[in-house]
């Protein structure tokens, strides 16, 4: 039979190797700048990795860019990124066929780029607050928060698919489809993340990733798949230029190495 102070140190070396693990996790973000990090999510069984970019909106300022309000074709993220001074740039969203318009509504200050609600879309970004009464950015959910009252906090609206609604609800069913991913993402003290992976993945299994890993995301939605999707980064000595390439039914291969034009697009400032 083990004496108590047996017991008792078993116990103090779990504690020690649960904080030490627990530390490890935290210790995983990267610091690029202040209230700027990223971080790689390990993908299961496999040797690819998930890119995360965490923001703080008090250190930076996000923007809207939209090729439709400036007056000149789609331009790759780097292109925006270079055009525009931004230290990081993601898809918007995905395009209608006229190569301009969001699928779901979008709205920059007093430009619309797509004045009609998608009904099929639950998630809206917004920042651009018109008062420091709300979040500097913020992700809702449209079955709990309707747009008309986001309409009047915010003078950046875009809705996209939903990924994983408030407060970390996987709201993908399994299917065989799978695609290269960008995503917006909001963790629990309202970071954006930027959220990339090159690997093709179902979008139930994208999202439980995150919700597993120690990134503490609540919400996110789905920019763009397949080759289009896009994540351009680059601030002090940390340079991120990654592109998607599979996607089911359209380009099913690895072979895509440069990005694609893009209409619209979020970049990230620093104030």
């Amino acid at each position: 039979m083990k004496k108590p102070t047996d017991f008792i140190s078993v116990f103090f070396l779990f504690s020690l190797l649960l904080v030490s693990s627990i530390q490890a996790q935290q210790s995983s973000w990267k610091e690029i700048d202040d209230g700027l990090f990223w971080t790689k999510v390990a993908i299961p069984k496999q040797s690819d990795s998930i890119i995360v970019i965490k923001t703080d909106p008090h250190f930076y300022k996000f923007k809207l860019l939209c090729a439709g309000e400036l007056g000149h074709a789609g331009l790759t993220a780097k292109e925006w990124a270079k055009k525009y001074k931004l230290i990081g740039v993601v898809n918007a969203g995905m395009f209608q066929p006229d190569y301009k318009s969001n699928v779901g509504y979008m709205r920059n200050f007093d430009y619309f780029n797509n004045p009609q609600v998608n009904s099929s879309y639950s998630s809206v970004a917004a920042f651009n607050p018109k008062s420091k009464d709300v979040a500097l950015f913020r992700i809702f959910d449209l079955d709990v928060m309707p747009i008309e009252k986001i309409e009047k906090n915010y003078n950046t609206i875009i809705q996209n698919l939903r990924l994983i609604k408030r407060p970390g609800k996987n709201r993908w069913s399994q299917q065989p489809k799978k695609w290269s991913e960008v995503a917006l993402g909001e963790d629990k003290t309202g970071n954006m993340l930027f959220i990339f992976s090159r690997a093709p993945l179902s979008m139930h299994d994208f999202n439980k990733i995150l919700l597993k890993s120690p990134i503490n995301i609540v919400c996110a939605q789905h920019l763009e798949g397949g080759p289009e999707a896009s994540l351009y980064f680059s601030h002090k000595d940390v340079k991120i230029k990654v592109m998607g390439s599979f996607e089911t039914s359209f380009n099913e291969n690895d072979d895509i190495t440069e990005f694609w034009p893009i209409p619209n697009v979020i970049g990230i400032q620093k104030r």
